[in-house]
């Protein structure tokens, strides 16, 4: 026998258990050779093994950073700041280079100044000094009047609310005052062209994407947004020369390659959205429930089906209420129709405007999900709901059996006409709806005698095409809904004294 098989008989197996140390080491091999997503994975590792080590976590937030995925590193530092170790102040730099991306300025100038005031001669002093000058050069503003700021984020997700709701008139109104305070702001301006559109006011839609991409060339969401628009004016020659162009972008922004990816899935371009999507994946990227959405919805689309399953999966556990709704057995909404899409109904549901609750109801009547809709508790047991939603409640559970003949049961009445002319209810003709349970609503307040449901139907019909520069004329409405011009102008007089 040889002397290396005896020490083969002899030797002991070592089991190797890495610790927090080796992650971070190899961690840090990877961020210096700018494999950042493969350095984030090292380094939450590490975090995993050794989560009291501030220097393992600042160094997973500036990762992080790079990515730009500043809030995970936000909440990192904060972590650090609050429990791991208060006075490792580079954190407060950190912060304040974050929020400076996020367009937060007051927190940005906050953390920056607290910074200067504990480490005046530290490793970040000059960055952090420039960084002020920079914020109040770019904001022209002091530290005083940067608290100002906040309004702008404030104004933003209040305006993303209202356009999840569907409540398109109040966004534009926020979205108007936003860019009249903000001018340079390109998000407003692209929502309040996505309001507009689904306002079916089209023209202002166009018009508005127009002046973002005057004054900032190849503004991307922009782009986005007008095939978007070209997609559902069906003008395919214009959609087709969008896809080819921007196919051919190679965005280096996370959220521009997430906006590009989602807008092909949304307008069937399946094989593009999945190309950049799964890409992302690929490279770490921890996205939101949208994120996967359209991740699962575009490949299930490609037929893998399996991983579409996985994906789901995260959708499901990010919001647990979309279990059993998977895309390719939910009803698109832009394609057939609010009245089938569950998500839009909740959020409805929950909305503190009454004509928003009142249309949720009105779609649930119409839903081929009513059956479980009106077993869900936002409609059973609401706290929102006042008398008149109740009294709706009541009435759609009854069937159209012993139905009362009071005011929410012409309001039924005026929308069933309506819902004769336009169904199923897409993204512009939500408006129409909201417009007439909003003058309902008034009527109501003004005492105002409710007969003709058709009268009613037609005159809404006329000021929200009116609304949306859409020529109809008195004529051909009063002709559609079989009313005479007198009666239709009886109405509109009725309807614009309500809503003025």
């Amino acid at each position: 026998m040889s002397k290396d098989s005896k020490l083969a008989q002899t030797a002991k197996i070592l089991t190797f258990h890495p610790t927090g140390e080796y992650y971070f080491a190899k961690g840090l091999k990877a961020y210096n050779k700018r494999e950042l997503y493969k350095a984030k994975k090292y380094l939450e590792r590490a975090m995993e093994l050794e989560p009291e080590e501030p220097v393992i976590v600042c160094q997973l937030a500036i990762t992080c950073t790079e990515i730009g995925d500043y809030g995970y590193s936000n909440n990192l530092l904060e972590n650090i700041l609050n429990i791991l170790d208060p006075y490792m102040t580079e954190c407060h730099y950190f912060l304040a280079n974050n929020y400076a991306h996020q367009g937060m300025f007051k927190e940005a100038f906050l953390h920056a100044s607290t910074y200067l005031e504990k480490e005046e001669d530290g490793e970040f002093s000059e960055d952090a000094e420039d960084l002020l000058d920079l914020i109040t050069l770019e904001s022209d503003e002091t530290e005083e009047s940067l608290t100002l700021q906040d309004g702008l984020i404030g104004k933003q997700e209040q305006a993303r609310e209202y356009l999840e709701s569907g409540n398109f008139l109040k966004a534009v109104d926020v979205l108007k005052e936003t860019i009249n305070e903000y001018e340079d702001y390109w998000s407003a301006y692209n929502n309040l062209a996505l309001a507009y559109f689904y306002l079916g006011r089209v023209e202002e839609a166009y018009n508005t994407l127009e002046e973002v991409m005057t004054k900032s060339p190849g503004n991307l969401h922009a782009l986005c947004n007008l095939l978007v628009f070209d997609y559902y004016q069906q003008k395919n020659e214009e959609v087709d020369k969008l896809v080819n162009t921007l196919e051919k972008v190679r965005p280096i922004l996370i959220d521009h390659r997430f906006k590009l990816g989602s807008t092909f899935a949304l307008i069937g371009r399946h094989a593009l959205a999945y190309k950049w999507l799964r890409q992302l994946q690929k490279e770490g990227y921890e996205g939101d429930g949208n994120f996967y959405y359209w991740l699962a919805a575009s490949g299930y689309e490609l037929g893998y089906e399996d991983r579409a399953e996985q994906d789901w999966k995260r959708v499901v556990k990010l919001d647990p209420d979309k279990a059993g709704h998977e895309p390719w057995l939910e009803v698109n909404a832009a394609v057939n129709g609010f009245e089938h899409h569950l998500p839009s109904i909740l959020k409805r549901l929950e909305s503190e405007f009454k004509e928003e609750r009142l249309f949720a109801i009105f779609l649930i009547k119409n839903s081929i999900k009513k059956q479980s809709l009106t077993k869900h508790k936002l409609f059973t047991d609401n706290s929102r709901f006042s008398k008149i939603e109740k009294s709706y409640r009541s009435l759609i559970l009854k069937n159209n059996e012993n139905r009362a003949e009071d005011a929410v049961d012409f309001a039924d009445q005026t929308a069933n006409v309506l819902y004769q002319h336009f169904n199923p209810i897409q993204f512009k003709e939500a408006g129409l709806f909201l417009m007439w349970f909003a003058v309902f609503i008034e009527a109501v307040k003004e005492e105002q005698k409710l007969t003709n449901p058709t009268g009613w139907a037609a005159a809404c019909e006329y000021i929200w095409h009116k609304h949306g520069n859409v020529k109809q004329s008195q004529t051909e409405i009063a002709e559609k809904y079989s009313i005479s011009t007198a009666t239709l102008s009886k109405y509109i007089k009725l309807v614009q004294a309500l809503i003025i």
